[in-house]
C-alpha cells in the first residue's frame, strides 16, 4: 500500500478546514519503514528525489563499533538485539533501528546511524556502569 506524506488533510492553525486544490503528487509519496533483521548482509539501492540514491540495510550481520575509551572503531559480529524502544516486538524479532542496544563481541553498543536510510549500522560501545 503506497504511503502519502502530504499535509493537506489536517487543518488549519485557526481550526478551519484547508480545501483540497489539487491531487496527490508523486513527491508526496512515501514508502514502507525498511526493519533490519539480523542475517547475511543484504542491500537494496533505491532512488530518492533528485536522482539521489538510498542504501537500505535489510538484513545485517557487522557492525562498526566505537569505542570511546580507547577512541578506536572496530567491525564486529553482532550477536543480538537485546532492547530497542522504537517496539518492544521488535526485540524478540531481532530488528535493528536506530537507538537499539545491540549485543557484540566487545559488549552492548548502542546503534546510531539509521540503519535503513544509511546502508550501515554504527554503534558505540556502552560504558560500564557500576
Amino acid at each position: 500500500m503506497t504511503q502519502w506524506h502530504g499535509d493537506r488533510n489536517k487543518r488549519k492553525i485557526t481550526g478551519g478546514r484547508k480545501w483540497a486544490y489539487r491531487g496527490k503528487r508523486t513527491f508526496e509519496m512515501g514508502r514502507e519503514a525498511v526493519e533490519t533483521e539480523l542475517g547475511d548482509t543484504v542491500k537494496k539501492i533505491m532512488r530518492g528525489k533528485g536522482g539521489q540514491m538510498k542504501k537500505k540495510l535489510l538484513k545485517a550481520e557487522y557492525a562498526n563499533v566505537a569505542d570511546p575509551s580507547s577512541r578506536r572503531i572496530e567491525r564486529v559480529k553482532i550477536i543480538g538485539v537485546l532492547r530497542n524502544p522504537v517496539n518492544i516486538d521488535y526485540d524478540r524479532r531481532n530488528i535493528i533501528t536506530k537507538s537499539a542496544i545491540i549485543e557484540t563481541s566487545l559488549g552492548e553498543a548502542v546503534v546510531t546511524s539509521r540503519t535503513g536510510q544509511d546502508g550501515v549500522i554504527n554503534a558505540v560501545l556502552l560504558g560500564e556502569t557500576a
